[in-house]
């Protein structure tokens, strides 16, 4: 009779072989299903054309809705009576508009004078090319000065001038 001792020698070293054999047998079996899941369905790339389907009628839908607000009348807030006109409309209201005002003569543009004693608003490099830093940068050349005194349909420097388009 055997020794109880070798037989469980022999079954130990036996064990590890059939784990394999059972592990090997696991993953055929999955690879099994998953060809038979897989395998059969198209390749085709039909996800991304219904999507692209969807994209193009949300597109659709949103330009219909645009060309619909721009062709029509409708309330935007009806409480503060708010509305909006169609488009080509609104563009003979604003060109009626402006072909009854007088365009305002445009005065001079005011330069600013040059300030010796101000701080440059930026500091300079440490060693820039121009200048040194034994040399002081030299101002600008001062530009011709514009008349002080404001013409005549421009308002004073401090007031207001009245909002154009409405008369007093």
């Amino acid at each position: 009779m055997p020794d109880a001792k070798s037989l469980r020698q022999v079954a130990h070293s036996r064990a590890p072989l059939s784990t394999w054999v059972g592990i090997v047998l696991l993953f055929a079996l999955f690879g099994v299903i998953v060809l038979a899941v897989i395998g059969p369905a198209p390749r085709g790339s039909t996800y991304e054309e219904t999507r692209a389907k969807k994209r193009m009628e949300n597109l659709k839908t949103v330009r219909d809705e645009a060309a619909k607000a721009l062709a029509t009348y409708g309330w935007i807030d009806k409480n503060k009576g708010i509305a909006h006109i169609p488009i080509d409309r609104a563009m003979e209201l604003a060109v009626a508009d402006l072909a009854q005002k007088k365009p305002a003569p445009a005065g001079p543009i005011p330069t600013p004078e040059p300030q010796a004693a101000a701080a440059p608003a930026s500091p300079a490099p440490a060693a820039s090319p121009q200048t040194s830093p034994a040399q002081p940068a030299a101002p600008p050349p001062a530009q011709a000065p514009v008349s002080s005194s404001p013409p005549a349909s421009q308002p004073a420097p401090g007031t207001t001038s009245p909002v154009p388009g409405k008369t007093p």
